[in-house]
């Protein structure tokens, strides 16, 4: 049983609340994406709202233990401030201290305090007790609001949850356990899961537990090429893992034993060269050119995929079906963007999990046309495979 923050008593009390505050900064130290931070915003109001002092603490970066100031949490305290332009908030020189403890004690109910980066102590990403101990001092009430860390036992995710009586899941939290929890364990049918990426040694685990409760897999992205050479197929220079065909036969064994219909691509775009001035063609999978490169699926496969996902009760995505960072292969991945949107409207719950499939969503301009855009790249991967998660597991009461 996981209580969530809006069903916590947090009145005169102060809530320690991990929040997911790694967004990506430029070389001024300017924000370049704040969708983490506004994510995190209704477990905060659902705080200061209701009276509570809501201590955030996050990571930014990698500083490696020491603290560096290009990866402070100022420019993340002036966003703060933006974003909830009528609230006091406080922003403390460290995560842990007498200092701190003192501002998080002495800060009025209905306020925001915004502790230092965890990592700035190498102490977090060991999981240490002692550094545990002293990240407890700043609060009263425990809350995790960080998917995308769950998957990790740190200090701040695992070890702290263990010294409160009292620990909740943030909204963000509980909004992406449902959606991924009910995806798998009651999915209104079919189920569809899009895989794309660049590499099938990343989504082995994955693929292989949604063998078992998919109706449908969609294969894309880079992973693609180590299917097509499973078939036994050619694929010119394009990526594949020559260490990963075998097992890509047993997927495909597996999934015809499971009776879910694993759909490779029909036709791929390729290129002469990683560019996105190359010249390209459309070619069959039964003819990829030697030397050429595969960098997106085809028109073919994306109206047959597209047709796929329209038709969907649920579909999980997770990873690009080509490099659409580059406007000559962007096509793949803008349709199935476009068709989970679709799905979406006719009825759909339609989930993408996290990390570059999120990014896409967002660029294609339908991440509010979909059920739920995950902010958990890693963690959602992990949870899709049937993994515990450290952060929720210690939210279990």
């Amino acid at each position: 049983m996981i209580q969530s923050v809006d069903k916590t008593d947090v009145d005169g009390k102060r809530v320690l609340i991990r929040v997911d505050f790694n967004v990506p900064l430029d070389d001024t130290q300017n924000i370049t994406d704040d969708i983490r931070i506004r994510s995190a915003i209704p477990t905060v109001r659902s705080v200061i709202d209701r009276g509570g002092v809501a201590v955030l603490m996050s990571h930014v970066g990698r500083p490696k233990g020491k603290p560096l100031p290009e990866y402070s949490m100022q420019p993340i305290a002036i966003r703060l401030q933006e974003l909830l332009p009528e609230i006091a908030v406080h922003v403390a020189d460290d995560c842990i201290g007498e200092d701190v403890v003192e501002l998080t004690k002495n800060s009025e109910p209905g306020s925001v305090v915004l502790l230092e980066n965890l990592r700035y102590h190498a102490e977090e990403e060991k999981n240490d007790a002692g550094f545990s101990t002293e990240l407890a001092k700043n609060g009263d009430v425990y809350c995790n609001d960080a998917f995308g860390t769950a998957h990790r036992a740190h200090a701040s995710t695992a070890g702290v949850a263990g010294l409160f009586e009292t620990v909740c899941a943030g909204l963000l939290m509980q909004k992406e356990l449902n959606y991924l929890g009910s995806a798998l364990a009651n999915p209104k049918k079919p189920l569809v899961s899009v895989m794309g990426g660049s590499k099938i040694s990343g989504k082995i685990d994955v693929i292989t537990s949604l063998l078992q409760t998919c109706d449908t897999i969609l294969i894309g992205g880079g992973m693609m090429f180590t299917f097509l050479r499973a078939r036994g197929l050619a694929t010119g220079g394009s990526l594949v893992e020559e260490d990963k065909i075998d097992l890509a036969k047993q997927i495909l064994q597996s999934a015809e034993v499971a009776g879910t219909n694993v759909m490779l691509p029909t036709d791929v775009v390729v290129a002469d060269a990683f560019s996105n001035d190359a010249e390209t063609r459309v070619v069959s999978v039964e003819n990829i050119p030697g030397g050429w490169i595969g960098l997106d699926i085809g028109p073919e496969t994306s109206s047959s995929y597209a047709e796929v996902v329209r038709a969907a009760g649920t579909v999980v995505w997770n990873g690009p079906m080509g490099v659409f960072e580059m406007l000559a292969f962007e096509s793949g991945t803008k349709v199935i963007a476009a068709a989970m949107a679709e799905a979406t409207k006719i009825g759909a719950i339609t989930i993408v999990g996290g990390g570059d499939s999120a990014a896409a969503i967002e660029q294609f301009g339908h991440a509010l046309n979909v059920s739920h855009v995950s902010t958990g790249g890693g963690a959602s991967l992990e949870f899709l495979e049937g993994k515990e998660l450290p952060g929720v597991a210690a939210l279990e009461r």
